[in-house]
């Protein structure tokens, strides 16, 4: 036998042609997951991909200074999960822009998890639902095998390779510090000198750093109230005997009013409002408030306006509901009112609830409604008011501060409610043939369009009925605070748009609203483009200051409870 028949078979031709394939692949895979963006809007733009990243260079030449086959392998196979790790963080950070209008917090979002998978199950159904999740869990799975696996490949043929290797990974980053220091951009003027991989571990690290920071922090700020030792008898002294509501109206936004593909149908809802109302009585004067969150995250926005203090994230939330802070609904209390919540959104136990310190609290389980759920809303928003009519607003009744926030424009906007007659909305049984002749979740959401022109119903049939309920059942004594929480999602109102949200508030009584004569807020129940904004934190110890409430000392020190 010759020697030639004792050596290895040459490789065939298709199995070079698939490792060089395989090898291609690696590289390609590798070079998009770190020049890839965490925005919908930059992963549109052809300058995000000519762009030469930093850290493959340093990859590759750290690979080549560490001894031994399996020491490099095990290295190439972390570096290619942590990619793999970012990779998919980035994708969320994506699907929350388009939501929310910011990244993905690693540490304090899970809590939205159940908020996701209950809009999944409104639109697709639970099977659906269910069938997304595990569609999400192996996308997941599969972008950390192929970045390892190409990570290990790349090692592997740089090894091969090592003086090709060892000249493209210096060349390269030589390359890259000429074009960072001469500034060089492409196109959509992106600089061609990437390092968005490091730069975005590094923001993510800092997010949790600045985390913790920011829970020292706020553990100092809930502490300084300058309402905590105000005597009962000096708080609210103007609004005596009136019944206050301050009513929440879900995505209800400043688009909802200024947006020119919004509005056709929420400006004559206003306009048409203020005056019926001034028919029936009412003034009204309106501004508008930063929110401290946007197209989600509701308890955020409320906890801020009742606190006065800043709730952007659900760590300070957590730290808020854990304190003795003093809020709307506890100094109400404290004055006499008698303290009442109606939540219809809520449907299983809300523990947090107890920092509020109401008298009273009303949900979907107790308010005897019989009809069908209209979307995410468990009842529609003109059930609840006829509830609270025949249930709170009773003759003789003690005056009551009442937080009620509305959800019938809630997402996903479908099928919603109409209006009706008040004394056909019953128990609620006849909301099943109305649901029945609603447009499907599917329907909607299959084009952007009739997303953004049902949010837009939403929203008018939700001021429909409380102008409605606020015309036929509202007396000289009843003061209201209606406002919106947050903007809808940038998948409605685009990108950039702003976090401000409209706020009214409405009285028979003229001296109630000639207290906040000196806010400058606009006449009626449509503020103006150019009225004052305030950041929502702000307005509690402004509405405590119009109403006669006396602040004790600038940095009060909240007693124990």
């Amino acid at each position: 036998m010759n020697k030639s028949d004792d050596r290895p078979a040459a490789p065939s031709r298709t199995r070079k042609i698939a490792g060089r394939v395989l090898t291609i692949s690696a590289f390609v895979l590798i070079f998009a997951a770190l020049i890839l963006p965490n925005t919908v809007s930059r992963l549109e733009r052809p300058g995000t991909y000519l762009r030469l990243p930093l850290e493959g260079f340093v990859a590759v030449g750290l690979l080549l200074l560490i001894p031994g086959g399996r020491a490099k392998r095990i290295v190439a196979g972390v570096l290619g999960a942590g990619l793999g790790v970012l990779t998919v963080m980035k994708i969320t950070d994506m699907g929350f822009y388009k939501t929310l209008a910011r990244p993905f917090d690693p540490v304090l979002d899970w809590v939205l998890l159940d908020d996701a998978e209950a809009f999944l199950r409104d639109s697709v159904g639970a099977a659906g639902a269910v069938g997304t999740a595990v569609a999400l869990v192996l996308l997941i799975l599969v972008i950390l095998t192929l970045t390892t696996l190409a990570a290990m490949r790349v090692a592997k043929v740089g090894v091969r390779h090592r003086r090709t290797t060892a000249i493209t990974a210096v060349s390269g980053t030589a390359v890259w510090v000429v074009l960072l220091l001469l500034g060089v951009t492409g196109l959509n003027n992106f600089p061609v000198a990437a390092r968005s991989g490091y730069t975005y571990a590094w923001d993510r690290a800092q997010m949790v750093r600045k985390g913790v920071a920011d829970e020292r922090s706020f553990a100092r700020e809930v502490q300084i109230d300058a309402y905590a030792n105000t005597p009962a008898d000096q708080l609210l002294t103007s609004l005596k005997g009136k019944d206050v509501m301050v009513t929440f109206v879900e995505s209800y936004g400043r688009s909802a009013v200024q947006d020119p593909t919004l509005n056709s149908g929420v400006v004559p809802v206003l306009d048409e409002g203020t005056k019926e109302l001034a028919a029936a009585g009412y003034s009204a004067r309106s501004g508008w408030l930063t929110s401290p969150t946007f197209g989600g995250g509701s308890w955020l926005a409320h906890s801020t306006l009742l606190s006065g203090l800043w709730i952007n994230n659900q760590q300070r939330y957590r730290n808020l509901t854990s304190s003795d802070r003093l809020t709307l609904p506890s100094l109400f209390r404290k004055a006499s009112w008698n303290a009442i919540n109606v939540a219809p959104g809520t449907t299983r136990a809300w523990p947090e609830g107890n920092f509020y310190r109401y008298n009273q609290s009303f949900d979907s389980r107790n308010t005897g409604y019989a009809g069908p759920s209209f979307g995410w809303a468990p009842q529609p928003d003109q059930y609840t008011l006829s509830w609270f009519e025949k249930n709170v607003h009773t003759p003789g009744h003690q005056p009551y501060y009442v937080e009620m926030p509305l959800i019938s424009s809630h997402t996903p906007w479908a099928p919603l409610p109409t209006l009706i007659d008040w004394d056909q909305v019953g128990d609620g049984s006849i909301y099943t043939r109305l649901r029945e002749q609603g447009k499907s979740t599917k329907s909607v959401w299959a084009d952007p369009a009739k997303v953004r022109h049902e949010y837009a119903r939403s929203i008018q049939y939700t001021l429909s009925t409380v102008f409605s309920w606020l015309e036929k059942y509202g007396d000289d004594n009843t003061v209201m605070v209606l406002l919106g929480d947050h903007q809808p999602s940038p998948l409605v109102v685009g990108d950039g748009a702003s976090h401000d949200v409209p706020i009214t508030i409405l009285a028979k009584d003229k001296t109630v609203l000639d207290k906040i004569a000196g806010w400058n807020w606009t006449d009626g129940t449509r503020p103006d483009p150019a009225a004052p904004v305030w950041p929502m934190n702000e307005f509690r110890d402004k509405f405590l200051a119009a109403y006669g409430s006396s602040p004790q000392l600038s940095h009060a020190i909240a007693p124990p409870r």
